[in-house]
């Protein structure tokens, strides 16, 4: 299994998957391997990651009519258009590196998207207070459906906060996951 953390950590709200993962791989050890990669803003880089692995969790922001801070997870094939990282013309997202799997006729991995409602998505490091407010409880649901996967977690002794992971980030000289 491989655990994408998608966005732009420059752009508040959207770089909360990258967040996300970054706290996965900082604060908890899994009974199974698991890849977690920062995925960023790498769009088609990442296509060799997905023609690589069979089951894939994307985690991401959601830019749907929802209240701030609301939490789906969503299998991959029905989301079309919905952020995930689908920047502009110029960038292609995870999405679109499915779509490109799809038409070469090559396997698509089983992808589930666990995505939040951003609050602001704007240039600034951080995250909202809706979204800190909400973090908790995202990393819960990401857990939850790894455990629906017979996959066991055990948090760490010392553990990283959210704080300082999006400290770090600010931080030029900071170490992200890759």
């Amino acid at each position: 299994m491989v655990i994408i953390g998608i966005g732009n950590v420059l752009q508040k709200d959207d770089g909360l998957g990258v967040y996300a993962a970054t706290y996965l791989n900082e604060n908890y050890t899994f009974s199974q391997e698991i890849k977690i990669i920062n995925g960023g803003v790498e769009g088609i880089h990442l296509l060799n990651v997905l023609e690589e692995s069979e089951h894939v969790v994307v985690l991401d922001c959601l830019q749907l009519d929802d209240s701030p801070a609301s939490i789906y997870a969503i299998p991959a094939k029905e989301i079309s258009g919905y952020g995930l990282n689908n920047g502009g013309a110029h960038e292609i997202g995870i999405l679109q590196c499915m779509d490109m799997m799809e038409m070469q006729g090559k396997e698509i991995p089983q992808a589930i998207v666990i995505g939040i409602v951003p609050a602001e998505v704007t240039f600034a490091f951080g995250l909202s207070p809706e979204i800190v407010d909400a973090f908790e409880g995202y990393i819960s649901v990401v857990l939850q459906y790894l455990a629906k996967h017979h996959i066991e977690y055990i948090q760490k002794e010392n553990t990283t906060t959210l704080s300082q992971i999006i400290d770090r980030a600010k931080d030029p000289s900071g170490v992200m996951i890759s």
